[in-house]
């Protein structure tokens, strides 16, 4: 069965909403971080960091993405983007996904990214798990 993790732009966060290619920008920007980390300590850390590349199917560019693997220990990632009404306003979200098929490291992986990207933009974020982590400023 799949899982779904949601980060939420709420009060607080960084920005008000995100598009597909913004999160694409988030994740080349996590690529590029862990790329100058392994530098520094002189391994390539990059691969073991982001063991994906940014796909898309024709005609799904504005809906969803995916990260796909490039080893047998990492399958597949899904993102996309949306909104849903709570109370009366919108809250818009970047939707993660782990399909039918994902592996341990996929989750991991996945938690990993889901927390580097609600950390960055201090937003809310609901596990796979369902447990929410409030990296926005709450009073």
């Amino acid at each position: 069965m799949s899982q779904s993790a949601y980060i939420k732009f709420v009060d607080g966060s960084v920005v008000q909403r995100l598009d597909l290619d913004e999160v694409k920008g988030q994740l080349e920007r996590y690529r590029e971080q862990t790329s100058r980390t392994g530098r520094q300590l002189g391994w390539d850390y990059t691969e073991a960091a982001f063991p994906y590349t940014v796909e898309t199917k024709p005609g799904e560019e504005q809906r969803w993405f995916y990260l796909k693997g490039t080893n047998p220990q990492y399958q597949y990632i899904l993102f996309g983007v949306g909104s849903q009404n709570e109370g009366d306003r919108e809250v818009p979200f970047v939707q993660v996904v782990l399909p039918e098929g994902a592996t341990h490291g996929d989750k991991s992986k996945g938690n990993e990214l889901c927390k580097y990207l609600a950390k960055n933009l201090q937003a809310e974020l609901t596990m796979f798990n369902g447990r929410t982590i409030y990296y926005n400023p709450r009073k």
